[in-house]
């Protein structure tokens, strides 16, 4: 591997343990992947904490056949839920993830210090195009700004050339949240660079269609999978023959109605993160995309007993117009609102 990959994992450890986590003199911070996680990147993590004195504890599990829940029997669950209940911040480099697992949970059930953040399978050019690219304050106060003006809309439209059409109502009950960066308190994080809305439930009708999309192969081809939004569930799938037949029989695999329900909705508003590059972490990020998250939803984020559902998965759609009720606040990717433009002409150069 070249010098530079070698730097730029550094530089991006150091980034989440210094400036983000801001992890203090005895913090312990667990480390947790699988057998095809990137284990050099986590040992550059436990290094950057060894630096500041922190107690790196690095976890390795063989790789689960599946993300959530379903992935739960694979894994060593008793010892790591100990574990994990016990540490002050858990970065997940898992290829498949424990989060929304029951793991996951109880995780945070018992540990109300505990400050997480999923990575999965992120390259290390991805994770330099995400976490060093921006200012966190700059950044928190555009994403603060967007979240506030969502929470005051009854109704949320998304738009795209692609053919998405699709619109939702807002709850003040469930989740309204961002991710800037700043990871110093307890919190359950993920990459920074969005504002994330959990629907209410029942309200999205329309038609998504994807640009990406976990579980198929639709990025950089002509192959397409589009959702028909009903009442908040998947009513159909259409698309490429091959490829619809494929992603319904991995739905249909969970025997689990839930995993045909909206879970939430990311607006994409990471600055370093301009064009899609087929890895999920970044491309949810997507400046002026969205991401929509299907299946499995913690109660911290649908309050009180949550969606529970076997497992997760999400699609992105890379360009799109945001409408909040009749308000037009992203059109066509580019951020319009006349309220965002003076942070935005902070955050990126040709916005």
């Amino acid at each position: 591997m070249s010098t530079k990959y070698f730097l730029e994992s550094a530089r991006v450890a150091k980034t989440l343990i210094q400036d983000m986590f801001q992890v203090q003199p005895g913090e312990t911070v667990a480390i947790t992947g699988d057998t095809e996680s990137n284990r050099d990147f986590a040992d550059d993590l436990a290094g950057a904490v060894h630096a500041v004195g922190g107690k790196p504890l690095i976890m390795w599990t063989p790789k689960s056949p599946y993300d959530g829940q379903a992935g739960v029997k694979y894994w060593p669950s008793e010892a790591l839920t100990a574990a994990l209940s016990n540490v002050d911040v858990w970065i997940e480099l898992h290829t498949n993830v424990m989060l929304y697992s029951d793991i996951w949970e109880s995780a945070f059930d018992n540990n109300k210090k505990l400050r997480y953040m999923v990575l999965g399978q992120s390259s290390i050019p991805s994770l330099t195009r995400v976490f060093t690219t921006f200012d966190i304050k700059t950044l928190g106060l555009f994403l603060a700004k967007v979240k506030d003006m969502c929470m005051k809309a009854e109704k949320i439209r998304i738009t795209a050339e692609n053919g998405t059409d699709v619109s939702y109502e807002t709850d003040l009950n469930y989740l309204f949240d961002y991710d800037d960066g700043d990871l110093s308190t307890p919190r359950f994080g993920t990459a920074p660079g969005y504002v994330n809305i959990v629907p209410k439930t029942g309200s999205m009708n329309g038609t998504i269609v994807f640009d990406l999309l976990m579980n198929a192969d639709i990025y950089e081809n002509d192959n397409q999978i589009e959702f028909m939004m009903k009442d908040g569930d998947i009513a159909e799938v259409k698309g490429t023959k091959s490829e619809v037949k494929k992603f319904k029989k991995y739905l249909a695999s969970f025997n689990d109605p839930n995993m045909y329900k909206i879970s939430h909705n990311m607006f994409g508003f990471n600055p370093g993160v301009r064009q899609l590059c087929g890895e999920i972490v970044e491309d949810e990020r997507i400046w002026g995309g969205v991401d929509f998250g299907f299946g499995h939803t913690s109660p911290m984020d649908m309050p009180p007993l949550g969606q529970p559902a076997k497992s997760h998965f999400d699609g992105v759609v890379g360009r799109t117009s945001i409408y909040l009720d009749d308000i037009l606040i992203v059109d066509n990717g580019v951020v319009c609102h006349s309220d965002l433009k003076p942070l935005v002409k902070k955050l990126v150069s040709d916005d």
